[in-house]
This record gives C-alpha cells, sequence and structure tokens, in this order.
C-alpha cells in the first residue's frame, strides 16, 4: 500500500536526498509543501502518513517546531504522524515534546536507526 508523505521545508538539495532514500526503501508518494500554509492546504486536501519538517523553513527561515505544534493542537491534523528534519538533539526532543515522533537529520539519512523510524510509520501492512 503506497504511504503518502508530505516534505515541507526542505532546500531543492534536501528534498532530492530525502526522496531519494525515501523512494529506495517504501512505498510511498511524496508531496512537497514550501510554507506553513502550503502544508495546512495540503493536509486539508488528502490524507498523509506522515508529515517531515524542516527544522527551518528553506523558504522564509521560519520555525518547523512551531508547525509541528500546530499540526499536533488541531485536532482535524493532530492524528498524523509528524517528524523533525533536524541533526540538533535539542531540537528533536523539542518536537517529540510537541507530539512529534523522533526524527532524523540529514547527516544521518540512510542509517539503520532513521530507516528504523520511518518503518515504523511508512512500512506496508501497518
Amino acid at each position: 500500500m503506497t504511504r503518502r508523505v508530505l516534505d515541507v521545508g526542505q532546500c531543492n538539495p534536501d528534498h532530492a536526498a530525502i526522496s531519494r532514500l525515501l523512494n529506495e526503501h517504501f512505498d510511498v508518494e511524496i508531496v512537497r509543501a514550501h510554507s506553513e500554509s502550503d502544508m495546512v492546504a495540503a493536509l486539508q486536501s488528502g490524507h498523509f502518513d506522515l508529515v517531515l519538517i524542516n527544522r527551518k523553513l528553506d523558504r522564509d527561515y521560519s520555525e518547523g517546531l512551531d508547525i509541528v505544534q500546530l499540526i499536533k493542537s488541531d485536532s482535524a491534523m493532530s492524528t498524523v504522524a509528524v517528524m523533525l528534519v533536524s541533526n540538533y538533539p535539542e531540537a528533536q526532543e523539542s518536537a517529540v515534546a510537541a507530539g512529534a515522533v523522533y526524527g532524523f537529520g540529514k547527516a544521518g539519512l540512510g542509517n539503520a536507526d532513521v530507516l528504523e523510524r520511518l518503518a515504523a510509520v511508512l512500512a506496508s501492512g501497518e
């Protein structure tokens, strides 16, 4: 079963790297959002299994944690799994405190622990 991933706020090279990783290991459709408003519109228009949010959005450098908090505080969006894309452990801990699943940093793409975290959300049959 194809899973849907919303990738929020990544620059072009990071979006490409994350997309390659996801497509190599999972049956996914990846949709891209550049801003908070793009993300909200996407979540309102269809189901997503996972939202990946950059720590700092590429377009305007706004805080990804604010978007995590927005999703998790809205009853219509709060059930979707969210991961922060950040190499900083303190940013990951703040995201988890706000309701996200522990995410990953771009430096760890392809690491076994990152793939395990993603599989917990994206593996078929779950």
